[in-house]
């Protein structure tokens, strides 16, 4: 009874003959936090807020200072810094996630050193030059630690450099295309988080992640299908068109599954924006702005009133 989920006990609840007092007891030992999980919580949220206005603090110092600073004085500080906290990082006594916290920190320190090293002696070199270093640098940490922040911070860092790739080098590539590309990037990446947390490979993901992954893919569908919509489906559209097609079902589905209203109020809203778009394609008009209006005050007005459906159902269900 160690390792029990909240998904154990909406399943023992609804196949055996538990009392509310038993199950309420359960939630209380597995589920809710105590006085110890506070406590942990709440130091490694102050551990993570001293290394992050520790870096932000670095980044201002040079900033401020730029001018009056000694080349290697500039260089000489950033190098220092990385490698204490990377040995800090490595001493076998700190616990797993404050190491992990403080390499998250190491992490974006190498990007301030790219970014002083450029500064000092005009490199000349493209911004995605800058981010491409960044991410290959700090790639091993991120796969050996698998630490979610530092695990986002590496995929920002992966369509960033993607993206000005495409600004300064890859300029004649479609719009679709890149869209495309970066859609099915990060679907794939959310598809195999969603795999990897299988309970037989004893893996645990934190839900903050696949939302905001799942966030990004929504933003960039909505974005790419607007795109597609207003250049009149040219080349690439089709294959943007049946990813989206094809996700978005998976994405409601999933929520369904796993009772998450997240899902289910992300995806309706993307749709009522790619909806709303068409409805401007056929017409600038008047008339269509005041049909669009209403048809958004009522699509958004549905979407509620079923996710509140939809949690009532799924309260009782437990």
């Amino acid at each position: 009874m160690k390792n029990i989920t909240r998904e154990d006990i909406h399943i023992l609840s609804r196949h055996s003959d538990m009392t509310e007092q038993e199950l309420n007891r359960l939630l209380k030992n597995h589920e809710y936090n105590d006085k110890e999980m506070w406590k942990k919580f709440l130091r490694l949220f102050f551990i993570t807020l001293g290394i992050g206005f520790a870096t932000a603090g670095i980044i201002f110092f040079f900033a401020y200072n730029w001018a009056d600073l000694n080349k290697f004085f500039k260089l000489g500080i950033v190098e220092v810094l990385l490698v204490t906290t990377t040995i800090v990082a490595l001493i076998p006594k700190i616990n797993e996630n404050v190491r992990n916290i403080i390499l998250t920190g190491a992490s974006v320190l190498v990007g301030v050193l790219f970014a002083v090293f450029g500064q000092i002696y005009q490199t000349g070199a493209n911004a995605y030059d800058f981010f491409l270093a960044w991410t290959l640098f700090v790639a091993l940490w991120v796969f050996i630690s698998n630490f979610a922040p530092l695990w986002m911070l590496f995929l920002v860092l992966v369509n960033t450099t993607f993206i000005l790739y495409t600004q300064q080098v890859a300029k004649d590539w479609d719009e679709i295309l890149i869209a495309t590309l970066l859609l099915a990037f990060n679907s794939a990446i959310l598809t195999g988080s969603f795999i990897i947390q299988k309970p037989k490979l004893k893996l645990k993901i934190p839900l903050w992640f696949t939302h905001i992954l799942a966030l990004a893919i929504a933003v960039c569908a909505t974005i790419g299908m607007t795109i597609v919509i207003f250049d009149d489906f040219k080349t690439f559209s089709g294959l943007f068109l049946c990813i989206v097609l094809i996700l978005y079902p998976l994405g409601i589905w999933h929520g369904l599954k796993s009772k998450s209203g997240f899902y289910l109020s992300v995806i309706p809203f993307s749709m009522i924006i790619m909806i709303t778009s068409l409805l401007f394609k056929f017409s600038d008009d008047g008339s269509m702005f005041f049909f669009a209006t209403f048809f958004v005050i009522g699509s958004v007005t549905m979407v509620v009133i079923n996710l509140i459906h939809l949690q009532k159902k799924w309260k009782n269900e437990n």
